[in-house]
């Protein structure tokens, strides 16, 4: 089995390979330290699974998940993060990963992702099911930031981080008019007014 694996703190790398190489002793793994590394990867060869953080220096793991979807939309990716489930499992799960791992109970959760991965199945944590039940019944009222693309919640989520549009700009090799129409956009959707009033929401809901 090969497996690919991204993300910016080489402990981190460090503990899953452990966890792999201890369920399954002949397995090889590579590592990237960045998005732009593991969608070289994914390109130059052939992985059975990918596990990637959902936030990297530069581009966001949910980026190059949407790009290896369009390049090898088999290949099976799994998204860790630092980030409560509630605010991100559902938007990972419909961007097309197989899992949404909390990196706090990653260790545990990690194996039996995996092997439902390879039985041909998403990985759904009974949490992240019941959240999904309740984003189906809560449709009508659903969180203002659940109205935005993925491309403008990651831009929301950077205005409210304290980029500025230049920087998101570079950041995604966009020009600062696209960045700027996304600003605009998110604005509306959330109906504020200030990159301000982005901070403060973002901080209220525990998305930065």
């Amino acid at each position: 089995m090969r497996i690919l694996i991204a993300d910016d703190h080489a402990i981190v790398r460090r503990g899953l390979i452990q966890i792999l190489t201890e369920e399954y002793p002949t397995i090889y793994i590579e590592e990237a330290a960045d998005a732009e590394a593991l969608v070289a990867k994914v390109t130059r060869d052939s992985w059975d699974i990918v596990i990637s953080d959902l936030s990297m220096p530069g581009r966001s793991g949910l980026d190059a998940l949407r790009q290896i979807r369009q390049l090898k939309p088999e290949l099976p990716v799994i998204i860790m993060s630092i980030h409560p489930e509630d605010q991100y499992a559902i938007r990972v799960l419909k961007a097309g990963a197989y899992a949404f791992l909390g990196k706090d109970c990653v260790h545990d959760e990690l194996v039996p992702a995996i092997k439902t991965i390879l039985q041909g199945r998403k990985y759904i944590t009974p949490s992240i099911a019941e959240k999904l039940l309740e984003a189906i019944s809560r449709e009508d009222n659903q969180p203002l930031f659940e109205l935005l693309s993925d491309r403008e919640f990651e831009v929301f989520r950077l205005l409210a981080g304290g980029k500025s549009v230049t920087e998101i700009a570079g950041q995604f090799a966009l020009s600062a008019n696209t960045v700027s129409t996304y600003r605009s956009r998110v604005l509306e959707k959330m109906n504020m007014k200030s990159n301000a009033e982005l901070t403060r929401y973002a901080m209220e809901k525990g998305l930065l």
